[in-house]
């Protein structure tokens, strides 16, 4: 082997060894599992709703956390204790920096679910949550604002009426903004990473 042959492979070498350490420095992050808007980001509609306690709960004055808002009602079957089962699972696999993450459970039966009784529903699951209630007048807007439906469906069942509504976690950025959104039964796993990516 002569010093012209040695030459280019050591060149050669240099070259793929220099592409390798680009791919590594400028690698995309990590793919999000949930559904993503659309860039820029759309700020998330405000929420203004009285708590349980009687202070005022504002969308705006969580900035610098990651909010997960969902939609249901206290009576609910299935979906709705479901979803904040999972979250419960959320906060447990983030530990610590669960700290900057905020579960906000909103009532679509303000007919049944009063400020307190949706608080203490939430309390079940996590202490921490927020659960909100309020006039249909004022829900009618936040509903409409995140695109929310539902549906009154009489019901011979021990619940009484159920209430179709839509089944989504939307995820609102430390800047306020509509960043991401989850179908039902999105594993735990997925939402965990995406919250541990977006709280780097």
């Amino acid at each position: 082997m002569n010093g012209k042959t040695i030459q280019v492979g050591l060149l050669s070498l240099a070259v793929i060894a220099t592409a390798a350490l680009l791919v590594v420095l400028f690698a995309k992050p990590s793919s999000l599992h949930g559904t993503s808007y659309n860039e820029p980001f759309p700020p998330a509609s405000q929420i203004e709703l009285t708590r349980s306690n009687g202070e005022t709960f504002r969308l705006s004055e969580q900035k610098g956390k990651i909010v997960l808002l969902f939609f249901g009602y206290t009576s609910c079957p299935d979906v709705c204790p479901t979803t904040l089962a999972e979250m419960k699972q959320v906060m447990d696999v983030l530990g610590d920096k669960s700290k900057s993450v905020q579960v906000v459970f909103i009532s679509v039966d303000p007919e049944r679910d009063t400020p307190d009784k949706i608080q203490q529903y939430v309390e079940h699951f996590n202490k921490g949550f927020i659960g909100l209630s309020g006039s249909v007048e004022k829900l009618e807007g936040i509903w409409n604002s995140y695109g929310v439906t539902h549906e009154r469906v009489e019901s011979d069942s021990a619940f009484g009426y159920i209430i179709n509504h839509t089944a989504r976690i939307y995820l609102v950025d430390q800047d306020g903004n509509l960043r991401l959104s989850y179908g039902f039964q999105t594993p735990v796993k997925d939402i965990a990473s995406d919250l541990e990516i977006l709280l780097k």
